[in-house]
């Protein structure tokens, strides 16, 4: 766990010493804004809640979170930086995680820096803040969903710009895959336990769950899954690149 910690202070000190960290925040919040107040009619709905601010997330991260993602190890691939990085005395498990929980708690504190939104709907309403905390938790969920998926297909490509467009175009998938834009062509061609299987993949569906303010555990295990997945798959893309 130390030599994790080491990685994790390295990976996430260096996301402040470039402009990247303070782009990607403010783009996040000033789109959140923008989103929540005018094309979610935060105002018009009379409401004092957030769930105009939280529905916009997933749609949101498909496009910040592989841009974010997609520097993780293509870019160390393509500089060839990321052979001495591994020559160090780390695993390629301890270089994956402290890598992606460097990023994870960054994109955290991207959305922790929107907490003037909670205050804002407590002054003007009296909302149920245990919902707003729940829908806090899962966007933060996904959100590592999305990371771990990006930081996979980032370890397999050079070139950033492919591995953002790969990472986008997957997390757009497991987004909507509960959809009738993926479950319509496939209804009625496969098994119908197969299309229901397909339909519980989707990160819109988790996460609208946790949004109302339930904190299943079903739900809960799925985001975990994903990230540990994508994170093993992670580590053996690494470890084949390596055998190159």
């Amino acid at each position: 766990m130390g030599t994790i910690g080491v990685i994790f202070r390295r990976e996430l000190t260096s996301y402040f010493t470039m402009p990247l960290a303070y782009v990607f925040i403010v783009i996040f919040l000033v789109m959140m804004g923008a989103l929540t107040f005018y094309m979610g009619g935060f105002f018009e709905r009379g409401q004092a809640d957030l769930e105009t601010f939280f529905n916009f997330h997933p749609f949101l991260y498909l496009f910040l979170i592989p841009a974010l993602s997609m520097r993780l190890w293509a870019e160390e691939r393509k500089t060839g930086t990321i052979e001495l990085f591994l020559t160090l005395p780390v695993t390629t498990t301890q270089a994956v995680i402290g890598k992606f929980l460097a990023a994870w708690v960054f994109t955290g504190i991207a959305l922790a820096l929107s907490f003037p939104f909670w205050i804002t709907v407590n002054y003007l309403g009296d909302p149920d803040n245990g919902v707003i905390f729940a829908s806090y938790v899962g966007s933060f969920l996904m959100a590592g969903a999305f990371l771990a998926i990006g930081a996979a297909i980032s370890a397999s490509c050079k070139n950033q710009v492919i591995a953002f467009v790969l990472s986008a175009t997957v997390c757009f998938l497991f987004t909507v895959s509960g959809s009738a834009i993926v479950l319509g062509p496939i209804t009625g061609r496969l098994p119908g336990h197969l299309v229901e299987t397909i339909a519980g993949l989707s990160f819109l569906s988790h996460f609208t769950a946790i949004s109302r303010g339930v904190l299943d555990l079903r739900d809960l295990v799925y985001f975990g899954s994903v990230i540990v997945l994508f994170l093993f798959a992670n580590t053996v893309i690494i470890e084949l690149k390596k055998a190159d």
